[in-house]
């Protein structure tokens, strides 16, 4: 499969697994609730590991563990449901997460310009033909008028 990551369409190398599912080796992202009951055991994974965000998360429960974290997927299951915004910036101006920030889910090529200035980095559609859209979404404006993560 191919994402978006830093304007540039790239393969991916990440599988996300179900809480039920055998993590196996290679990048794997799991769910938050998962890295809580297991981060001692996903620690020594044979692989990067990166952790799904709910909306209805709280990414202060992975604060202290950013620094084993390579991949944040910030979910968003509907494009009305913008919590996914406020996961991203706050991960990158309160908690200083520096690793990639990923938007997964239902959004609108449109949100990406609006999701980058938050701090997402990376983008998967499950429409991959929207990805020229999404990439030249990012440069929509060239003038900002307030500060912003990136």
């Amino acid at each position: 499969m191919k994402i978006i990551k830093d304007k540039q369409i790239i393969e991916d190398s990440w599988r996300h697994i179900a809480d039920d599912e055998e993590t196996g080796s290679g990048d794997i992202t799991v769910s938050l609730s998962r890295w809580n009951s297991e981060k001692d055991t996903l620690a020594n994974h044979s692989g990067n590991i990166g952790v799904r965000i709910a909306p209805a998360d709280n990414v202060g429960d992975i604060a202290d563990d950013l620094n084993k974290i390579n991949l944040i997927a910030v979910e968003l299951p509907a494009f009305t449901d913008g919590r996914a915004f406020s996961h991203a910036r706050l991960l990158r101006s309160r908690y200083g997460y520096e690793g990639e920030i990923r938007a997964v889910g239902k959004y609108m090529a449109d949100q990406a310009f609006y999701l980058q200035r938050v701090g997402v980095n990376a983008f998967e559609l499950e429409d991959t033909e929207e990805y020229p859209t999404v990439i030249s979404t990012l440069n929509d404006f060239t003038v900002k008028y307030q500060v912003s993560t990136n």
